[in-house]
């Protein structure tokens, strides 16, 4: 049986983190191996609750509870886990980000039927046929679907989503850890998928279910959309310069991560 790991990034989501672990009951879990939760240094008391969580011992699986060493951001917390998966030899990871925007049962179907087999990595789609949006700003869906067409034009292939919370990865494609030079900002999907496209990897987009109630976004508007149209304009002239230079504003030497909790 192939090995599945979920990585649940957390940053200041104490309201949160607890609903998103009580996603994992019974019929999840026969499919999940370990669930790791990755504190990136937050503020708030979200590794408390995660630990009482553990400690109550209701979740059927086993449950680590990581901190960074710093707070390496969305896309250096991505590098601690897939680091971690490849450590521990999982087949697979799953990304559902602890805001509790997505739903882990949005996967399920392609685990069940061993769909996920076949492709590389499964991205979450907020945009396309049989997705749901619930709380969602006008503004925020319209900007979303601009450079969710940008994209398509420059990759000449649709792409329904640049990052949403809930992926799924195949470690084997990730085992030359390329992902270490990528950003450690939340540029990191959105280079992501430019980086699946360069190295011919088998992506395959699925409809999800979003909510916002109670979130707290880390994006800011503007300066994000900046970034995303520099970013088209590095793949579009100088596409191997740019996917094989190192992306970082900060080289870290190892991302390391120490365990506080581990369910027994």
């Amino acid at each position: 049986m192939e090995k599945i790991m979920v990585f649940i990034p957390m940053y200041n989501c104490e309201k949160q983190v607890t609903r998103v672990l009580e996603q994992f009951d019974k019929q999840v879990c026969k499919y999940i191996q370990e669930i790791v939760v990755i504190n990136n240094r937050s503020t708030d008391n979200g590794e408390e609750k995660v630990r009482a969580v553990i400690k109550e011992g209701k979740i059927p699986t086993q449950i680590t509870l990581l901190r960074n060493e710093e707070n390496y951001g969305l896309g250096g917390s991505h590098k601690v886990a897939f680091n971690y998966a490849l450590e521990n030899d999982y087949d697979y990871v799953i990304v559902l980000h602890g805001d509790d925007q997505g739903s882990i049962r949005d996967v399920l179907p392609y685990i069940k039927s061993k769909e996920y087999q076949k492709y590389d990595c499964m991205l979450g789609a907020r945009f396309m046929k049989g997705s749901k949006i619930d709380g969602y700003s006008k503004l925020r869906i319209f900007g979303n679907k601009v450079f969710n067409t940008l994209f398509s034009l420059v990759l000449h292939e649709k792409v329904y989503d640049l990052g949403s919370g809930l992926n799924m990865y195949k470690m084997e494609s990730l085992k030359s850890k390329y992902y270490l030079q990528l950003p450690d900002t939340l540029y990191f999907n959105d280079v992501m998928i430019l980086m699946q496209k360069y190295r011919n990897m088998n992506v395959k987009f699925f409809p999800i279910s979003w909510r916002e109630k109670d979130q707290v976004s880390n994006n800011k508007l503007m300066s994000f959309s900046m970034s995303l149209l520099q970013m088209l304009r590095k793949y579009i002239f100088s596409k191997k310069k740019y996917l094989n230079s190192d992306m970082r504003t900060k080289i870290i030497d190892e991302y390391k991560a120490e365990i506080i909790e581990r369910s027994k």
